[in-house]
């Protein structure tokens, strides 16, 4: 067992041998999760790429498919964590969102494989507690509640979000030119707010300013 600099235990060398094993198994299910049909991977085939032995699947998952959960469960809080880091600081709720919208939708250039995993989860992404979908929902809240969204069910309106969303995201990932995908970003962020009541000019200056960065 280690010490940490406080002198408190730390972790065990087993323990951290376990986390990079766990670590590794995830990392080549998002791999995977971003190029195949989970149906259609072996567990040797993920062993494989994870580099780790096959009997040391069985000492982190019960299944493949608990591995491929907790493959989608990282990835969309990884997204989750990002937005809640650049719209920190936002006081405008149509802002807040239009800015999620824009940099989620720049994922096929900015994190590829987080855009590839989204578009290959498809519409049951909409259903998760994870990632863009509470947040969103959130924002449409605050949104309609400060009058500034002129919206009656925010559930409808997040269904709405997610499918023009994941529409854009495949359309994203098939463009070459980075400004392509910007201004399908950007375009999806003015119509999703006019959809929702806000004027055209002030959708457009929205969805104009100048993003914060991402890393």
């Amino acid at each position: 067992m280690t010490e940490t600099v406080s002198g408190a235990p730390g972790p065990s060398r087993l323990d951290r041998r376990k986390a990079r094993t766990r670590g590794a198994l995830i990392a080549a299910a998002r791999e995977m999760l971003a190029s195949r049909d989970p149906a259609e991977v072996s567990i040797q085939e993920i062993t494989e790429a994870a580099d780790v032995g096959f009997g040391s699947f069985y000492n982190h998952f019960d299944s493949k498919a608990e591995l491929f959960d907790a493959a989608l469960a990282q990835a969309l809080e990884e997204l989750g964590q990002l937005l809640d880091d650049v719209t920190r600081g936002i006081g405008d709720p149509a802002e807040v969102f239009a800015t999620a919208v824009r940099i989620t939708a720049r994922l096929p250039r900015t994190h590829p494989q987080l855009a590839k995993i989204m578009i290959r989860t498809g519409l049951p992404y909409l259903m998760t507690d994870q990632g863009l979908t509470p947040r969103a929902l959130r924002d449409l809240q605050k949104g309609r509640d400060a009058g500034r969204f002129a919206i009656d069910d925010p559930h409808v309106a997040l269904a709405c979000t997610g499918g023009a969303l994941l529409g854009v995201l495949q359309l994203a990932s098939t463009q070459a030119r980075p400004s392509a995908i910007d201004r399908a970003a950007d375009e999806l962020a003015v119509n999703l707010l006019r959809m929702f009541g806000v004027p055209y000019d002030e959708a457009r200056a929205i969805a104009s300013a100048k993003l914060p960065r991402t890393g």
